[in-house]
C-alpha cells in the first residue's frame, strides 16, 4: 500500500512539474492568433483602451521599457496594446483547440484567469498620472465579456 502512495505522489509531483515547465516556456502569439476562435472577444477588445494603449505613448516612450511592460504585450514594442495575453499569459502553451476546451488542461498549458492583482499590477504604481482604479467598477465596463471564474 504504501508503494502505492509513493508512486502516486511521484506522478502527480511529475505531471506538476511538467505543466509547470510548459507553462514557463510559453511564447507569446499575438492577439491575432486568439482572434480566429475568440473572435466576439477580439472585437470587443479591439475597441477599448487597453488595445489603444501604445498609441497613448509618445514616440520617445515607445522604447522604453518602464513604459512598455504596460503599454505593450510582453513589454515588446512588437506586440503594441494591451492584448490578450498581457491577461491572459503567453499562449504558445494553449492554443490547441483540444486544450481549450478543457479548462483544466488550459490551466495546467498556462492559460491564467486574471484578477484583480493582475489588473493592479499596471493601474496602480505607474510612473505616470492616471485616473482612481476601482476593480469593481472595471469588471462593469464589459471588457470583452469581462468574467471571472
Amino acid at each position: 500500500m504504501r508503494s502505492i502512495k509513493v508512486v502516486s505522489i511521484a506522478i502527480f509531483a511529475l505531471a506538476l512539474a511538467t505543466a509547470m515547465t510548459a507553462a514557463e516556456e510559453n511564447t507569446y502569439i499575438g492577439a491575432a492568433k486568439c482572434k480566429m476562435c475568440h473572435k466576439v472577444s477580439f472585437a470587443s477588445w479591439s475597441e477599448t483602451a487597453h488595445a489603444k494603449a501604445f498609441d497613448k505613448l509618445k514616440p520617445e516612450e515607445q522604447g522604453n521599457a518602464e513604459c512598455l511592460k504596460c503599454h505593450a504585450t510582453g513589454g515588446s514594442a512588437d506586440m503594441p496594446g494591451v492584448q490578450c495575453e498581457s491577461c491572459h499569459g503567453a499562449g504558445s502553451g494553449y492554443k490547441s483547440m483540444k486544450v481549450m476546451k478543457d479548462p483544466e488542461a488550459s490551466k495546467a498549458a498556462g492559460l491564467l484567469a486574471p484578477d484583480e492583482a493582475t489588473c493592479r499590477g499596471c493601474h496602480e504604481g505607474a510612473p505616470h498620472d492616471q485616473p482612481e482604479f476601482n476593480y469593481e467598477e472595471a469588471k462593469k465596463t464589459g471588457l470583452h465579456e469581462f468574467k471571472t471564474e
